[in-house]
């Protein structure tokens, strides 16, 4: 029996439309989401925009906008911290199971994905580097033959892929340093070594982490200071 192919919903494309315009920085924290804008940039009508935008609200990257309508969130920082905090755990998990039970077919499909990620570095390309880190990720879940950890990831796939496009953005060493640790993993996990699999794989993850929320912290008192120099001072008398 032959597979059933499946495309991107309409509600789909037009929330990936967004959430790569958000990652590329075309639609930066705070920015007003107008539906009628939207739907006329995308040559869609408002409905797809309208359940777009509510399932962005749900996944953390839009959220109300005082008085009505949405905005673009912020980043946050705690939810940053708790939101990698459990994808490294999903992450070594699956490395490990995908070493303990699938090391041959990573060594057969793994190296095509590595070059994958290579090719977008050279690119340059700010989507094709997150495209090719997801399609890495998205790989070692398939090999842990647990299809719950892919799925409890997927949801916030969104919200990551703005994480991502901030520290690529702002950092030229970073994609190298992903691509090592990418070849790394697939290294330990068609050696079968499933403990090394696993620590790699959270690390990995924690580090990226770790990076991101120092800079974004770093912004966020910078821009704490700045205001706090700008309040007008109270005149002595």
């Amino acid at each position: 029996m032959s597979q059933v192919q499946t495309h991107p919903t309409l509600v789909e494309q037009v929330v990936n439309a967004i959430v790569s315009e958000i990652v590329d920085g075309e639609l930066p924290a705070n920015t007003r989401l107008i539906q009628d804008e939207l739907a006329r940039a995308y040559g869609v009508s408002r409905q797809p925009v309208q359940q777009a935008l509510l399932l962005l609200r749900d996944r953390g990257l839009v959220r109300e906008a005082p008085g009505r309508g949405l905005i673009v969130s912020p980043l946050d920082v705690g939810f940053v911290r708790n939101l990698y905090e459990i994808r490294a755990m999903l992450d070594g998990l699956a490395a490990r199971m995908a070493a303990e039970l699938s090391p041959e077919r990573a060594r057969t499909e793994g190296p095509a994905l590595l070059e994958a990620g290579r090719a977008a570095v050279r690119s340059g390309s700010l989507h094709e580097q997150i495209e090719a880190d997801m399609q890495f990720h998205t790989f070692i879940n398939e090999l842990s033959g647990n299809p719950l950890i892919g799925e409890t990831t997927a949801p916030h796939w969104p919200y990551l892929r703005r994480v991502m496009g901030e520290v690529l953005r702002d950092d030229a060493q970073m994609p190298r340093t992903i691509l090592q640790e990418h070849a790394a993993i697939l290294d330990a996990i068609v050696a079968g070594n499933g403990t090394e699999a696993e620590s790699l794989s959270r690390n990995h993850i924690l580090r990226a982490a770790n990076i991101f929320i120092q800079r974004l912290q770093a912004q966020q008192d910078a821009s704490q200071e700045e205001h706090r120099q700008r309040r007008p001072r109270r005149i002595q008398r």
